[in-house]
């Protein structure tokens, strides 16, 4: 979701659930930024087959909606650095004639650059305490810890070992039920019907709700919002992605994009990763794209980068070129009617 394109059309969800809003939400695609093939991954420290074991891996794949759906172009990473608040340090570093705003390598307590707004929330209805009056981008990783990034990637790699795309990136939207099947989108709650109880346990959801509402009050913080008046919106949704050959223009995650464009609700986008830059794979790093110059985002487990999701960051990701990566985009909304309501078991 914003920051990775998906795909445009979405599915209806069996079940599906509560939050602060009912809406039932439906997958739409999104990348986490399509990423061109920019520096193939600059800085790379470990070669295919270095990546470290993790309990639980699963296979590679991607994508999602019900069979007949069509999945725009619109998948992985979305979000990541922007700086300035009082009190966040300042990015730094260049590398492949791009500059750095994260190195996997790095612990980033609060890293924040401002930018300036686009004209893409005026056009519309603004919503007081909500609508970006301050844009940027900013990464954190002290907000999600490691250990609570491992258990969201095992719900993660338990709910796509049911399907997967024959491309390179599936999808697995929570919200909607929408799973990434060979070339095609299932709803895993139609399909899978009660077996679902087998896969995924309350605390799987209450876990996945909690680490929600921690970026949403993050990206309150640092752009003088309410968190009471930012919306969870869809597409919001898992994605996994490694190095085998598009199949669709589903796989084509790494095409650049601006979340708002690509996804209409977009107010702010977040991206946390769920898995190491340059560990457990290579290539896919998070890349803004502004005038004469690259700035990017390297991956690391627990590791939040959000977003304004305006024509002010237009972005992309790197193709993958060894291993997997793992990742959930969260995006927001300050419009209520096109909030959605947290995932729930049954």
């Amino acid at each position: 979701g914003g920051g990775e394109p998906l795909g445009s059309r979405l599915l209806s969800p069996a079940r599906r659930g509560g939050g602060r809003r009912a809406h039932r939400s439906e997958p739409g695609g999104g990348r986490d930024g399509g990423a061109a093939q920019s520096g193939a991954g600059g800085g790379e420290r470990r070669r295919p087959g270095g990546g470290k074991a993790r309990a639980g891996g699963a296979a590679p794949g991607r994508g999602w909606a019900l069979r007949g759906a069509a999945p725009g172009a619109a998948l992985l990473g979305s979000a990541v650095l922007v700086g300035g608040l009082l009190g966040w340090s300042l990015p730094g570093g260049r590398q492949g004639g791009a500059e750095v705003l994260a190195r996997g390598s790095e612990a980033v307590r609060d890293r924040f650059v401002e930018v300036a707004c686009s004209g893409d929330y005026g056009a519309g209805r603004r919503f007081e305490g909500c609508t970006p009056r301050k844009c940027g981008r900013g990464v954190t990783d002290a907000v999600i810890t490691r250990e609570e990034a491992e258990r969201i990637r095992r719900i993660a790699e338990r709910g796509l070992s049911l399907g997967g795309s024959d491309g390179g990136a599936s999808i697995l939207d929570l919200h909607s039920g929408a799973l990434s099947m060979g070339k095609h989108f299932v709803n895993l709650y139609r399909y899978f019907g009660d077996k679902i109880q087998d896969i995924f346990t309350e605390e799987d959801f209450a876990l996945y709700r909690d680490v929600r509402w921690r970026i949403q009050e993050k990206i309150a913080q640092t752009f003088g919002i309410s968190s009471s008046a930012m919306y969870l919106t869809k597409p919001t949704f898992f994605s996994r992605i490694n190095s085998t050959e598009a199949k669709t223009t589903h796989d084509e995650y790494w095409h650049p994009h601006i979340d708002k464009v690509t996804y209409g609700s977009f107010d702010y986008t977040s991206l946390l990763y769920l898995s190491d830059y340059a560990e457990d794979f290579g290539g896919g790093r998070f890349v803004f794209m502004d005038e004469g110059s690259n700035k990017t985002i390297e991956p690391r487990a627990g590791r939040v980068s959000f977003f304004t999701s305006g024509s002010e960051n237009l972005h992309r990701v790197e193709k993958v070129r060894w291993g997997t990566r793992y990742a959930i985009t969260i995006s927001f909304t300050c419009n209520p009617d096109h909030g959605i309501g947290d995932p729930v078991l049954t």
